[in-house]
């Protein structure tokens, strides 16, 4: 948290808040106005963005943010906004250095991400030893992709099962461990064949259904996003099941969840965008901007409206849960209240798996790093395992697991966005000073 946060604003600062100017230029980038087909790559613009939103767009987005405001109160989610923008920078400079330094492996795809970077960007710095610092972060994404990416989100997807449906733990990690096999094992083309048709699906399936309960409720999403403004700079009084919190709670568990939600600055998602069809590095950043405003400033957001304009924010329960009474008690006007449970259940499924699926690229991308082509079949037959046990593990041990994991490679990634951001400033002039104009098919 003491350096993503700096980190984001400092380069939102030394752009010039490049994440507003150009905006609507990475909107244009992802709609596909400048794919080239001929250009080097393996996917799309859209589907490097949506096999990357997979795995940010999961459980932090739903029991994330309900913690959040367990924890902090609603003054918690202003917070969380403030990482989001931020974000948005970090995202931009370590996927645009990704595809700058991303190299072509032995069976003709791409491989890319701060491992890459780090070496070869790094080697005025560093020397030979930048190398090294390649193998530390690969050695720690592949760590991440069984905690992070994996063990969690089978975790919560079988806690998740049983609390409603009463299904066994080990029935789920059946299913879910083969469902996640059974598209990780075509690569990256089949995982964003699958993550470009589910991510938009559920986003809209989970985001149709928060908006139906906040346009039922038009008259307190004022109040609500007012509450969530004072209350982060004066705290938030007990008042119900909630025992209250200061501004610096607000602010701890905020930025927090926020990170925790849309991966700034990890260094995971550049992986994912390293693989895109593009001539131009500084494109596929720009893609990769709007990966924090999806899933902090507009998903994340949509959860907190429905847990505060519902109250269930003072319920006194954590997590899920409070999410899922929100939604019953924000549904419950239309008659649908017990639809609230199966809302947030089938989106706990959607999210985790997807989670899981791009986050098995990031490992098996790691892998063909440290050890070569040979290897990536048997870690993920290892990773499809690890899905397995981290549906029927114990829940304080996945998440010690995982947190403990994240350090490892958040730390290094910054450091390199920080020494080699001079550069992408070079890049940025350039690629702005040449006119861009949509291709023509």
């Amino acid at each position: 948290m003491v350096l993503l946060v700096p980190t984001g604003l400092f380069l939102t600062l030394f752009f010039g808040f490049l994440q507003i100017r150009k905006f609507k230029h990475a909107v244009n980038i992802t709609r596909g106005l400048y794919d080239n087909p001929s250009d080097q790559g393996d996917v799309t613009h859209f589907q490097a963005l949506t096999t990357a939103l997979s795995a940010t767009v999961g459980i932090g987005n739903i029991a994330g943010v309900a913690l959040a405001i367990y924890f902090g109160g609603p003054g918690a989610i202003f917070w969380m906004w403030c990482t989001g923008f931020v974000g948005m920078m970090t995202k931009f400079a370590e996927c645009t250095l990704a595809m700058k330094y991303r190299k072509t492996a032995a069976d003709g795809s791409m491989s890319g991400g701060p491992m890459y970077y780090m070496e070869y960007g790094l080697k005025k710095y560093l020397g030979r030893y930048s190398r090294y610092l390649g193998i530390f972060f690969a050695l720690g994404i592949i760590l991440c992709s069984f905690g992070t990416g994996n063990l969690t989100q089978s975790n919560t997807v079988a806690s998740a099962l049983r609390a409603s449906y009463d299904v066994p733990t080990w029935v789920t990690a059946i299913v879910s461990s083969t469902l996640v096999f059974l598209v990780i094992v075509g690569g990256i083309r089949r995982i964003a064949q699958v993550t470009s048709r589910l991510v938009p699906f559920m986003a809209a399936f989970y985001v149709g259904s928060a908006l139906l309960v906040i346009f039922a409720n038009l008259e307190h999403v004022w109040p609500s996003l007012k509450m969530i403004v004072t209350d982060a700079f004066t705290g938030t009084a007990a008042t119900g099941g909630f025992i209250g919190s200061s501004f610096m709670i607000a602010a701890r568990y905020g930025i927090a969840r926020g990170l925790f939600s849309n991966e700034a600055g990890q260094g995971s998602a550049p992986i994912a965008h390293a693989a895109a069809k593009t001539e131009y590095p500084l494109r596929e950043g720009l893609v990769a901007s709007l990966e924090p405003f999806v899933d902090t400033l507009c998903i994340c957001t949509m959860t907190a409206l429905v847990i505060i304009i519902s109250g269930s924010w003072t319920s006194g329960l954590q997590g899920a849960p409070m999410t899922v009474l929100g939604f019953e008690t924000g549904l419950a006007s239309f008659g649908l209240a017990s639809l609230g449970k199966h809302i947030v259940t089938i989106g706990v499924f959607m999210f985790a798996l997807s989670t899981a699926i791009s986050w098995s690229y990031y490992g098996d991308r790691c892998v063909e790093y440290l050890f070569g082509l040979k290897w990536i079949k048997p870690y993920r037959i290892l990773f499809c395992v690890g899905h397995f046990c981290g549906a029927i593990w114990a829940l304080e041990l996945v998440w010690n697991m995982a947190d403990m994991f994240l350090a490892l490679v958040a730390v290094p990634n910054l450091v390199a966005i920080l020494l080699l951001s001079p550069e992408l400033k070079k890049e940025t002039k350039a690629y702005f000073a040449i006119p861009h104009q949509p291709f023509q098919r």
